[in-house]
């Protein structure tokens, strides 16, 4: 009786040893079979296009300096309305030239001595320009010596000039466009050369715009940039 019982248990055991095995069979072939599905490529598209700056801020300083002070305010309303004359002449509107108030500095009271001060006070104004007009502006930078004929040294800082494109978001469906096209073509080429066939988009990104200047020495000539990133399936 004891040994039909261990008989049984014995072809017990064995029917569920094969069960689990068929069953470890059937999940790893489900495995493969998953995994099979993710193969996947991962591509990069780039999109870049130049572009002009379509609103300029553009800042002129000049000095004036008087030892008396009277005088010297007389000067600093006279220049100011030289500066806005020439500009206006130049084509730029009223409303796109502002003036700053007028920094006046006392060597006196700075501690130089007498004998080292010719002149007292000296007064530094800024006239900045915001506006649409770049070419204006451009124009501008060119013949701003001209200021100095008419007794006036006026200078631009570069680095306080900013020139800036506003129209991003008119140019971005085709650059997304462009850059989505790209990346599928280095996908294509991917899928051709592992003898695979491009499937349907897994997810994607599209990344983030950039606008730098294009050189140095044409900042109003921006370069819009954008990468999407894209992962496709890749099919047998």
């Amino acid at each position: 009786m004891q040994t039909q019982k261990t008989q049984a248990s014995f072809i017990l055991g064995l029917f569920i040893a094969a069960g689990l095995i068929g069953l470890g069979y059937l999940i790893s072939a489900a495995i493969i079979k998953v995994k099979g599905y993710e193969r996947v490529v991962m591509v990069k598209g780039l999109a870049e296009k130049y572009v002009k700056a379509n609103t300029a801020i553009f800042p002129i300083r000049f000095e004036s300096s008087n030892n008396d002070l009277t005088i010297l305010n007389k000067k600093i309303k006279s220049d100011i309305n030289t500066v806005e004359h020439f500009l206006s002449e130049l084509g730029f509107d009223k409303n796109e030239i502002s003036v700053s108030a007028p920094e006046i500095t006392d060597k006196f009271a700075q501690g130089y001595s007498d004998n080292n001060i010719k002149i007292r006070y000296v007064s530094s104004t800024i006239i900045s320009i915001y506006t649409k007009q770049v070419e204006k502006v451009i124009k501008l930078h060119k013949e701003l010596f001209k200021l100095n004929e008419k007794g006036i040294l006026a200078k631009n800082n570069s680095y306080d000039t900013h020139y800036l494109f506003t129209g991003l978001n008119k140019i971005k469906p085709e650059m997304i466009q462009e850059a989505t096209k790209n990346a599928r073509a280095a996908a294509m080429k991917f899928a051709k050369d592992s003898n695979s066939a491009l499937g349907k988009i897994k997810n994607a990104n599209q990344g983030y715009f950039s606008i730098s200047n294009r050189d140095s020495s044409t900042p109003y000539i921006k370069k819009v940039r954008v990468v999407t990133n894209i992962t496709y399936y890749l099919d047998d």
